[in-house]
Formats: C-alpha cells, sequence, structure tokens
C-alpha cells in the first residue's frame, strides 16, 4: 500500500489517519500542538458534544449550507459508528436533549484518550509539534512535504496528502487557515470565509446590564424587513457585547447570509404564554399585589437582572403601585415581554467562532472519496471544506465522515 500523510489531528484527521493506516498504509499524522484533539478537547465546554445521536437524513437536514455533499459521507460512516468506535475502548457515552452525545463522564479528555488508543492500535505515526511548511509535487506525482520539529526542517515523499487542518476558527487550538494556503497552491477555488456559529453584537446599550444572564425555554427569531429568516427555541445568555448561546450561535449560521442588510431580532421571554394568556397572568399577579410597586411585583415573572431594563422599555415608573397601571400600560408589558428587540450590530471576530462558514469549494471535491477532482491522491476532511451545520454535534460528525471517506480512499 501507499505512504500517506494527515495533515491536522483534529476529529477528521484522527479518523482519516487510523482509517488509512488499518487499509494497510504507512500513514503519518502531523499536528502543530503538543497533543491530539486541542479543538475537540474544549467542545461542549469542556465535555465534548461528540455527536448527534439522530437518524441520517435528520443530520443532514441540519446541515446549513452544502447538505447535498454529504450524503455519502453519513451513510458511509455514520454516527453509530464513531459512538461504537468510542465505547469500543471503555469510553461510556450518553444522550441528552437535542440528541447530543457526551461521555456519560462528562469529560472530554475520555473522548481523546479512547481516540488515541485507536491511532495507537492501527500503527499510526503521530508527529506532534511539528508546523507543515510547504507540499510541494514531484515529477513522478509523488507529494513531498517540508516540515519543522523541534527547529528542525525535515522533508518526506508521500503517496497521498490528506489535509484536515480546520477552518479558521479558534486559532489559539492550531485552526489558522493553513489548509487554505495549501488548497489553493494546488489550484482549489476558497469560498469566502466567515465565522459561523458565533457570537452577536448589538447596538442596544443597555446590554451591559444583562451581562451574564442566562435564559432557558426562550424563543428567537431574526428579521430583515417584514422576512423572517430564523427561528429557534431553547437556550441563550447576554455578555457585554450582545447575546450568544446555542439558539444564537445557530442563528449566525442563518443572519450570515444577509450581509449589509438591517437585521432585528426578537426575544420571546415567554413562548409557554399566548398574548392573552400572559396577560391574565400580569393581571393576577397585579391583583394578588395590588398594594405592591410594579418593580416589586416583577420578581414573580422575571430574573432581577432583567427587571430595570422592562420598566424602562415598558415606560411604566417602576414606582408606580400596580393597582394604578393601566391596561394599556399592562398591554405595552406583554408586548415587551413577547417582542423583546435586539438590533443586529455585527458577529464577533471569526477567532471566537465554533466553526468557520466556506472552505476549499465543494465542486472540487468527490463527495463520495473527499478527493480532489484537480489534483490526483490530494483529499480533504473536516472544517477546511465549505461545510457547516447548526450547534448540537453535526460540525463534528461531518469532520468523523469526511475524515473516514479520506481515510478510507487514500
Amino acid at each position: 500500500m501507499g505512504k500517506v500523510a494527515v495533515i491536522g489531528a483534529g476529529p477528521a484527521g484522527i479518523i482519516a489517519a487510523g482509517y488509512s493506516s488499518k487499509k494497510g498504509n504507512e500513514t503519518y499524522l502531523f499536528d502543530k500542538n503538543e497533543k491530539i484533539g486541542k479543538k475537540l478537547f474544549i467542545t461542549g465546554k469542556g465535555r465534548c458534544n461528540l455527536t448527534n445521536a439522530s437518524d441520517i437524513e435528520e443530520l443532514i437536514e441540519n446541515i446549513s449550507v452544502n447538505k447535498n455533499f454529504m450524503y455519502s459521507g453519513f451513510y458511509s460512516f455514520t454516527n453509530e459508528d464513531i459512538m461504537e468506535l468510542v465505547e469500543s475502548y471503555g469510553t461510556k457515552l450518553k444522550v441528552e436533549r437535542g440528541n447530543r452525545v457526551f461521555p456519560k463522564s462528562d469529560k472530554s479528555s475520555d473522548i481523546l484518550k479512547a481516540l488515541n488508543k485507536f491511532l495507537k492500535d492501527n500503527r499510526v505515526n503521530l508527529c506532534l509539534r511539528t508546523e507543515i511548511i510547504d507540499i510541494v509535487r514531484d515529477d513522478e506525482n509523488k507529494f513531498i512535504l517540508e516540515f519543522s520539529s523541534d527547529y528542525k526542517k525535515e522533508k518526506k515523499v508521500f503517496d497521498s496528502i490528506i489535509i484536515a487542518t480546520g477552518g479558521a476558527s479558534y486559532p489559539s487550538t492550531g485552526s489558522t487557515g493553513d489548509g487554505y494556503r495549501f488548497a489553493k497552491k494546488f489550484g482549489h477555488n476558497i469560498i469566502d470565509i466567515k465565522p459561523a456559529l458565533v457570537p452577536c453584537e448589538v447596538k442596544e446599550k443597555y446590554i451591559k446590564e444583562l451581562q451574564g444572564l442566562s435564559l432557558k425555554n426562550v424563543r428567537i427569531e431574526a428579521y430583515t424587513g417584514n422576512k423572517k429568516i430564523f427561528e429557534d427555541f431553547g437556550e441563550m445568555i447576554f455578555t457585554h457585547f450582545g447575546i450568544s448561546g446555542p439558539i444564537v450561535l445557530s442563528m449566525s449560521n442563518y443572519i450570515n447570509r444577509y450581509k449589509g442588510e438591517k437585521i432585528d431580532i426578537y426575544i420571546d421571554l415567554k413562548p409557554a404564554l399566548d398574548y392573552k394568556k400572559l396577560e391574565n397572568r400580569i393581571l393576577r399577579d397585579f391583583e394578588n399585589n395590588s398594594r405592591k410597586q410594579f418593580k416589586n411585583v416583577l420578581p414573580n415573572l422575571l430574573p432581577n437582572k432583567l427587571i430595570p431594563v422592562i420598566i424602562r422599555l415598558s415606560n411604566i415608573s417602576g414606582e408606580k403601585y400596580v393597582n394604578q397601571i393601566s391596561r394599556e400600560e399592562r398591554k405595552r408589558l406583554v408586548e415587551v415581554l413577547k417582542q423583546f428587540k435586539l438590533s443586529f450590530k455585527s458577529f464577533r471576530p471569526i477567532d471566537e467562532a465554533i466553526v468557520t462558514s466556506g472552505g476549499v469549494d465543494l465542486v472540487e471535491i468527490n463527495p463520495s472519496t473527499m478527493e480532489s477532482k484537480l489534483v490526483d491522491n490530494l483529499f480533504f476532511a473536516g472544517e477546511v471544506l465549505d461545510l457547516h451545520a447548526k450547534t448540537g454535534g453535526y460540525n463534528l460528525q461531518i469532520a468523523y465522515s469526511t475524515g473516514y471517506l479520506a481515510g478510507n480512499n487514500s
């Protein structure tokens, strides 16, 4: 069999290297970090959201762009395959809300232990603290890899190369866009790189007062003019610059397509109640606390941090006794709670994004093998490709599945 170099020891590179070696190739896995899976280690807030346990069709539906490209990948190496692989090395898994899969221990280190054993069992040559400087092709169509390790420059010749360097997000984990440079060198087109799954900045100044406040079970909608471009339900958090959390990150995937357009965001703080039911609930609270001031009744309805902001937005004096609040003021309060409005300003920098939007143009990649259509024996896998999905383990499954195809066909 051949001699294969895999560049990048993230989830795509690990799976690619393991399966390349398993089929008989002499496989080298290169990474500039001191350990494998540095970005994988921090996913799921350090718990590692390994994959998503939904059926394959649902996985495909949760890909934000180019979903049809992943049919072959998702059916060739499934979410069940990665779960079985990890569990076969002693790491027990569990499925949580939204079919998110985590290690039972809630420790991402347990996932990485399993993947390290997988590489060792398949005799992958692991080259850590090694930076790829250049890739050139010789007259015999072999790839010459120039790399630096321990301040020494070396060269090795390979039959095949798998580029699994990640995107441009979280550069501290090693994803610094090297893969795009290598792809361009071999004639590949790169679709514009943008942040995806990234927190959003908003224009409202009072957002700083809400910093650190987490909300569960809220609904978020985004509009450009009268056109609704996103809707979701779940958890979010206010930050010093704007908003973040699962539903906000998912929203960023959709609103990044509307560059330059004015985007309004509406948060329904009480989605379980329609307008009438919420007004009745508020009326009951007011009747039961008729001698209290407005500001002192709101804790029954809202987290404390939200109260001063809601008071200002509803234009009702906090000192006013609730038995003096008019029906019109009550309706105004309901409106604010059901449509808490924020004005989108910008995305946070790409180095704060969970994944990258854009990458190697998929028109130039064979979806059944991940091989370049331009250069024989050159493969791509993972986030370096123009593929990304919602939060919830979908992006990692893209990495495993594309990594498997690249490794198995190299």
